[in-house]
C-alpha cells in the first residue's frame, strides 16, 4: 500500500523557502510521499506570504486554487497569523499555522492523511542534509528568526516574532552536511544578518571540537573555510560590518553584500525608523571599496514612503548617482495591513511613484550599464546554472540567483550543472554578461 502524499506550494521569500525545506523534510522523515501535482495528493500544505497586501493576494488565489483543484488544504506561514481573514475568503481550509509552526503544520497532516499502516523509517530514507527546494548545487542556511527593528513600513516582527538566532554549532553543521552533499554555494539569509547572536550575547558554541563564537564575524570565518562559496544577504550596515570586508578580500566570503538601504533621504530614513539611519553610508560604501575593490553591492529602495517629497527623490536620485552600486531593486511603497506607515501624512499619487520608480531604474539602468562594461576583458568564476544548447548559464560571485544578472558562456556543453569556471567577459548590458572559457578552476 502507498504512503499518503502531499502536495507543496510555497510562496515567498528564501526564509520561508527554507521554511517549506523543514517541513517536507519532516513529513519525508514520518514517511509521507510529496505529490507533483494537486491531483495525486492526499492533502495540501500551502505556505504563505504575507509581508505586503499583493503578496496576501497571491496567497490568497494560491489557496483558492489548492481548494479548488483538491479540496483538501493546509494553510501556513506568514500569513498565517491573520486567520480570520483566511477564513472570511476560503472558510473550508482544513487548518491554519503561522511561520515557523512546523509541529503544527505536521500534526494537521498526520491527522487530515492519516497512515494506513506504520511506515519504515528504514525504507523511507531522508537525505542527511534534507529536502531541498533548490537546485542541488546551492542552498540557503537560515541563521536566525525574527527581527527586533520597528520599522514604520514593515510587520514582519509581528509575524515572526524577536530575533532568535540559532547557535553557531547547529549552523556550522548544517553547512559541512550540504557542502558534503555537493552544494557549491551557500546563501546565509535571516530577517537582519548583520544582528546574528545579539540575542544569545554572542555565547561561544562548538563545532568539530573547537569554540566558536555565535557571531556573524566568527561565524562567517568558519563557513568560508568549507570551500563552497559564502553569500551574505539581508545585512544591515552596523559599524561591525566592517570586519566582514576583510574576509572578503581574503577569499573566505564572497566580496557581496546584500544591505537594504532603503532611501537616501535622512528625513525619509527617519520616518521609516530605520536602524543605522544615522550612518553614513555613502562614507562606508567607500572605505569598503578601498579595502576590498571587487565588491558587489546590492540593495533595496522605496519610492513613494508618505510624505516623500521631490527634494526627499532627488536625494534619493543623488545618493545612487554617489554610491554607484551593482545591483539595486526599487519598489514603489504599498501599505501593508497593520503597518505603522498607514497613519503617516501626506500619501503619495500612485502615478507620481511610478514616475519616479521610473526615473529611479532609468538611472540605475546607466550605473549598472557603466560598471559591468568595465569588466570586459576581466576573468570571473562563475557558477554553472543551466544550458541553453551549447551556451551555459551561470552566475559570477556578483550575482545571487534568481534577483540578479546572469553569465552566459558560449561553447561550454562538456561542462555540467555545479561546475565552477574561469571566463573571459567579452560582453555586457545593463544586466547581463557574455563570454568564453578561460580555463577551469
Amino acid at each position: 500500500m502507498n504512503n499518503p502524499k502531499v502536495g507543496f506550494v510555497s510562496l515567498g521569500c528564501p526564509k520561508a523557502l527554507v521554511d517549506s525545506e523543514r517541513i517536507l523534510t519532516q513529513l519525508r522523515t514520518d514517511g509521507y510521499e510529496i505529490a507533483p501535482t494537486y491531483d495525486g495528493a492526499d492533502v495540501v500544505v500551502v505556505n504563505t506570504c504575507g509581508f505586503i497586501d499583493s503578496a496576501r493576494a497571491e496567497s490568497l488565489n494560491a489557496i483558492g486554487e489548492a481548494l479548488n483543484e483538491n479540496g483538501r488544504v493546509i494553510v501556513t506561514g506568514c500569513m498565517g497569523v491573520d486567520e480570520k481573514e483566511i477564513r472570511e475568503f476560503h472558510p473550508s481550509v482544513l487548518s491554519v499555522s503561522g511561520p515557523q509552526q512546523y509541529e503544527q503544520v505536521v500534526d494537521a497532516v498526520h491527522q487530515y492523511a492519516p497512515f494506513e499502516k506504520d511506515h519504515d523509517p528504514f525504507i523511507d530514507l531522508v537525505p542527511p542534509q534534507g529536502i531541498k527546494l533548490t537546485p542541488r548545487h546551492y542552498a540557503y542556511l537560515k541563521i536566525s528568526e525574527g527581527c527586533n527593528h520597528k520599522c514604520t513600513f514593515c510587520i514582519i516582527p509581528s509575524m515572526r516574532g524577536k530575533l532568535d538566532s540559532r547557535p553557531a554549532g547547529d549552523i556550522l553543521s548544517e553547512a559541512e552536511r550540504l557542502v558534503d552533499s555537493g552544494v557549491k554555494e551557500l546563501l546565509v539569509i535571516s530577517q537582519d544578518t548583520s544582528a546574528y547572536g545579539a540575542d544569545l550575547k554572542y555565547k561561544l558554541d562548538f563545532w568539530g571540537g573547537k569554540p566558536v563564537k555565535s557571531r556573524i564575524t566568527e561565524l562567517s570565518r568558519e563557513l568560508g573555510s568549507l570551500g563552497a562559496w559564502v553569500r551574505l544577504h539581508y545585512v544591515y550596515p552596523y559599524p561591525h560590518v566592517d570586519e566582514l570586508i576583510p574576509l572578503m578580500a581574503d577569499g573566505l566570503v564572497l566580496p557581496y553584500l546584500d544591505i537594504p538601504l532603503q532611501h537616501g533621504s535622512p528625513r525619509i530614513l527617519r520616518l521609516m525608523k530605520r536602524p543605522a539611519a544615522a550612518e553614513n553610508a555613502l562614507t562606508r560604501i567607500k572605505k569598503w571599496r578601498e579595502i576590498c575593490p571587487d565588491i558587489t553591492l546590492r540593495s533595496t529602495f522605496i519610492v513613494g514612503f508618505p510624505g516623500e517629497t521631490d527634494d526627499d527623490f532627488e536625494q534619493l536620485l543623488d545618493f545612487i548617482n554617489e554610491a554607484q552600486l551593482d545591483r539595486v531593486g526599487c519598489f514603489q511603497y504599498s501599505p501593508v495591513n497593520g503597518a505603522r506607515a498607514n497613519d503617516l501624512p501626506d500619501a503619495v499619487p500612485s502615478d507620481v511613484m511610478a514616475e519616479r520608480e521610473q526615473a529611479f531604474m532609468q538611472l540605475q539602468a546607466e550605473i549598472s550599464h557603466n560598471r559591468l562594461q568595465a569588466k570586459i576583458g576581466s576573468v570571473q568564476q562563475v557558477l554553472i546554472d543551466g544550458f541553453d544548447g551549447d551556451v551555459a548559464i551561470a552566475r559570477s560571485f556578483a550575482d545571487a540567483p534568481e534577483i540578479d544578472g546572469q553569465v552566459y558562456v558560449q561553447d561550454a556543453q562538456h561542462l555540467k550543472v555545479g561546475d565552477r569556471v574561469d571566463v573571459k567577459i567579452t560582453e555586457a548590458d545593463e544586466y547581463d554578461l557574455g563570454g568564453i572559457l578561460s580555463k577551469v578552476s
